[in-house]
């Protein structure tokens, strides 16, 4: 028998589980019973699509033995694909997923939390050590001839050696702990299946002594046989009609099918009829999967054709800025054997997934009209893939559009673009907004001094990715262009004849500063946006803002980030005045510097020279001193 070392995250994992991560372990059943539907489904899918297995006595089933008292165990056993030596090391020693340590370090101590991070990471099979001493598979892979036995008692080691199974399928037996006694018992399984596994499509069969009594000259007998029974509906749940479902049923289902341990936020359930013939079942979680920023996220929905499973790993079902949907596309137009290759570009498909779609955002933009509360729940989970729409999805711009909201600098919470609209003053021309990070730093930013004092709102854009939507994707609303407060122009249509002539005032110091910045900016400025503020930095109207240029730099282009600011200095202010008329070079020198640099910090922009700026600093504290 050879022995293996669990990966490390394994280890770390057990430990996590082991000591009651999971808020309610009789998870562990659903676990491994949807471990179970998944084998099934890969091979009924192999004896329809593939000649080799077409002839394969495939009987799909999921059975259910238990042992009460003294070495009590619970078995699940499926006649699906199987796993071979090396699938069973692979998939049972090892967490075959990119990012695992990412996933580790995200855990909280949070139970309800971080039991939900396990589920959606599938590694729900380690669950059975909550209430197992140790846990034995043996499976044998469809198209094989040797079977193979796992064994581990979840303390760093496990052992895999030759067995033998007549069938196809595996089997995971459980040798129960004190904690996982109850589970050796008739009623208390059937309770949990009905709860957590009743829509699995292939029939769960619970095998249990069947005891009577019988009379015979007199003597009383007690006869024990062995009996089973089917104990879930085993239906395609999306293909039941809405009026026949109960909510538990919607989210034991998506439970099933995600691997979560929370409800759903919402549900989309449709059946399609007419030249096209297909159902669909969609879910968006509660909480964000955790993978959802990364490039290879693990997409959520499965494909069936005529409630045949085809696939789960398909990135084309959906496009990507709905990649945090989970739930199923069933189809009954196309061919059983569809690959990957033909769904990108078959017709049937396209049509599907262009109304699904649509059903999807309609369902999200009727949750923000009629429940405010609960989109704004929503949009805090999700609103960074969906302003991804807004440059992936043409076709449905408007809608996305509508969906957009954002923090402002009048309102409290959130403002869609047409409430800003319906807001605007009167010959207000462009719809005004500012980029950066961090809601209070923009909310407090010298750029917005002008537009407060005039009683005009702006858009307060949080998110990295909210420069390339408005910036780029949007740009215009209804009849009004988006205006970035960011750069130079954006004061100009704003300026008044009074800005003009401080404007001539003040140009003298800003030849000098032009002078004395040199090579460190792009030009000087009088500022017709500050009130408050002696000077702020801005983005000429060519060049990428300063939010922009952090989103270069971290896709690895900085030899496209290396644009120089404005610097716009305010004419009213007492620190200019007072440097109009005065002769002191080294003063006006480091002035110019500070202020240039004190705008880039509040800006977020890295200063190149901060031991430098650290100098300057302690030569106007000594003069202040």
């Amino acid at each position: 028998m050879a022995k293996h070392q669990f990966q490390t995250e394994v280890n770390q994992l057990l430990q996590l589980i082991i000591h009651s991560l999971y808020s309610n372990k009789e998870i562990f059943i659903r676990e491994l019973i949807s471990n179970a539907s998944d084998a099934l489904d890969k091979l009924k899918h192999l004896t329809l699509t593939d000649e080799n297995f077409k002839k394969f006595d495939f009987n799909p089933r999921i059975d259910i033995f238990f042992q009460e008292g003294e070495g009590s165990t619970l078995t699940i056993a499926d006649t699906g694909i199987g796993m071979n030596e090396e699938e069973l090391a692979e998939n049972l020693g090892t967490i075959a997923k990119s990012g695992t340590r990412n996933f580790l370090q995200s855990l909280t101590g949070d139970a309800k939390r971080d039991s939900n991070l396990i589920g959606q990471f599938g590694v729900g099979f380690y669950s059975s050590f909550m209430v197992a001493d140790s846990v034995e598979v043996i499976s044998l892979k469809a198209g094989d001839d040797k079977a193979w036995r796992w064994v581990s008692d979840g303390k760093g080691e496990y052992e895999i050696e030759p067995s033998y199974r007549d069938t196809p399928g595996t089997s995971i037996t459980l040798h129960l702990n004190e904690e996982g006694q109850e589970y050796a018992s008739r009623w208390t399984i059937e309770n949990v299946i009905k709860k957590y596994s009743d829509h699995i499509m292939f029939p769960i069969f619970l095998h249990y002594d069947d005891v009577t009594m019988s009379e015979e000259e007199g003597e009383k007998t007690v006869n024990t046989d062995q009996a089973e029974r089917q104990i879930n509906a085993a239906s395609a749940l999306w293909k039941r009609s809405k009026g026949e479902l109960k909510d538990e049923d919607y989210k034991e289902f998506y439970k099933t099918i995600s691997h979560d341990y929370d409800d759903p936020m919402f549900w989309v359930h449709t059946h399609a009829e007419g030249a096209i013939e297909y159902s669909t079942l969609f879910y968006v979680p509660g909480t964000a999967p955790v993978d959802m920023f990364r490039a290879d996220y693990v997409p959520g929905v499965k494909l069936y054709v005529k409630r045949v499973f085809i696939t789960d790993n398909s990135k084309d079902l959906l496009p990507v800025y709905l990649r945090f949907i989970r739930g199923i596309i069933d189809s009954e137009d196309l061919p059983l054997n569809v690959s990957r290759e033909i769904l990108q570009h078959n017709k049937v498909m396209q049509k599907i997934r262009s109304a699904s779609v649509k059903k999807i955002l309609n369902e999200i933009e009727s949750m923000k009209n009629n429940n405010r509360e609960k989109y704004e729940k929503f949009y805090q989970q999700y609103r960074v893939p969906l302003k991804e729409g807004l440059y992936q999805d043409y076709e449905n711009k408007d809608t996305i559009t509508n969906l957009l909201m954002f923090r402002s600098s009048k309102a409290e919470g959130y403002t869609s673009m047409e409430e800003y609209v319906t807001r605007m003053e009167s010959g207000q021309k462009y719809i005004y907004f500012i980029t950066g990070t961090l809601k209070e730093n923009l909310k407090n930013s010298p750029l917005l001094e002008m537009y407060k004092q005039k009683d005009i709102e702006v858009l307060i854009m949080e998110d990295e990715i909210d420069e390339l939507v408005c910036g780029t994707a949007l740009g215009r609303f209804k009849d009004f262009d988006l205006k970035s407060v960011n750069r130079i122009d954006a004061a100009e249509d704003l300026k008044t004849e009074t800005d003009k002539e401080r404007e001539k005032e003040v140009e003298p110091l800003i030849n000098k500063f032009k002078t004395i910045l040199g090579d460190a900016v792009k030009n000087v400025k009088a500022s017709a946006r500050l009130t408050d503020s002696p000077a702020c930095v801005v983005a000429d109207e060519t060049d990428p803002t300063i939010q922009m240029q952090h989103i270069m730099r971290a896709m690895g282009r900085a030899e496209l980030a290396s644009f120089k600011p404005i610097l716009e200095i305010n004419p009213q202010h007492e620190i200019i005045q007072k440097l109009i008329n005065s002769n002191d070079e080294g003063l006006i020198n480091d002035t110019a510097f500070l202020l240039l640099e004190q705008s880039m910090l509040i800006e977020g922009m890295e200063l190149l020279q901060g031991a430098e700026f650290v100098k300057r600093m302690n030569r106007m504290m000594e003069r202040a001193l």
